[in-house]
């Protein structure tokens, strides 16, 4: 088969966990997959990034933020690529421009306009684990451009469908969808499979598990979609079209948010406008 993998900051955050991803690699390889692995930053490392920029500036230019930011994906590349080439398995780590994705010119938050998987399709033929720098690509410019926060789950959806993968699997410190937060809900049980829309809907509404326009493509491209967890040999949760062997429940998932506040306006007179100028200066003050 040929499979996409793509590893999240916490499971590339440190050597020795790239180690551990360089090891779940090699196993799909030996099982005779071709494989393309996306790989996001070292956690922490954009975060880090960002305090540098602000260290000179407190509204650096967009287009330079990109040039920053683009850099932890391009290391985490880099160094699995090493430790993949050290166990004797032949690999190339990649920029998002080197795997031909090209993008809009919308700066820190670019849409995927187009993909040449030409260089990509090169490289397995030569036998090669393609592993490529997710967040990322080119504008028609040459400019580097990164995808908004979440960018390597778009990453790796998108080189799904324009290699024609058979599936894509995204890895985090999660091992699959839970019909809520485990960390707060200890009896929250894990979905064998849910469909592109309830997916979509939890993502929108804070669920972190899957970057929501990477599912939104995932849909719009059919591509068979897993979330596993990087840290377990557990099935995971399959992400695919509602079908009839989906079982027939009416709420899938509950998504809890914090970052919420409600606030009661009394007194406010029945009059037309009125809502209109009250939810305009909450939206000039980013409300």
């Amino acid at each position: 088969m040929l499979i996409v993998h793509k590893y999240g900051g916490t499971s590339v955050g440190g050597l020795d966990r790239i180690e551990n991803v360089a090891s779940r690699v090699i196993k799909a390889r030996e099982a005779g997959n071709d494989l393309v692995v996306v790989v996001s930053a070292m956690s922490g490392e954009t975060n880090k990034l960002i305090e540098y920029a602000e260290h000179f500036s407190s509204n650096p230019s967009k287009r330079e933020m990109d040039m920053l930011l683009s850099s932890g994906e391009r290391v985490t590349a880099a160094l699995l690529a090493i430790a993949l080439q050290a166990k004797g398995f032949d690999a190339v780590a990649m920029t998002g421009r080197q795997a031909g994705i090209v993008t809009d010119d919308e700066h820190t938050y670019a849409r995927i306009e187009e993909i040449d998987p030409t260089p990509m399709r090169s490289a397995i033929a030569d036998g090669k684990v393609v592993i490529v720098a997710g967040f990322q690509g080119v504008t028609k410019n040459g400019n580097v451009s990164t995808l908004g926060r979440g960018g390597s789950d778009l990453s790796a959806v998108a080189i799904a469908g324009a290699i024609k993968a058979d599936q894509c699997e995204i890895y985090s410190d999660v091992d699959g969808i839970y019909t809520t937060d485990p960390r707060i809900e200890p009896h929250a049980k894990k979905l064998d499979t849910i469909s592109y829309d309830e997916m979509l809907e939890l993502s929108s509404l804070g669920a972190k598990v899957l970057q929501n326009r990477s599912v939104e493509l995932a849909k719009k491209l059919n591509v068979k979609l897993y979330a596993k967890s990087s840290f377990s040999d557990n099935e995971g949760t399959l992400i695919a079209e509602e079908s009839e062997n989906m079982e027939a429940v009416l709420v899938s998932g509950v998504v809890l948010d914090r970052n919420q506040a409600r606030v009661t306006l009394r007194g406010v007179s029945d009059k037309p406008g009125i809502a209109a100028e009250i939810f305009t200066l909450l939206a000039d003050n980013n409300i």
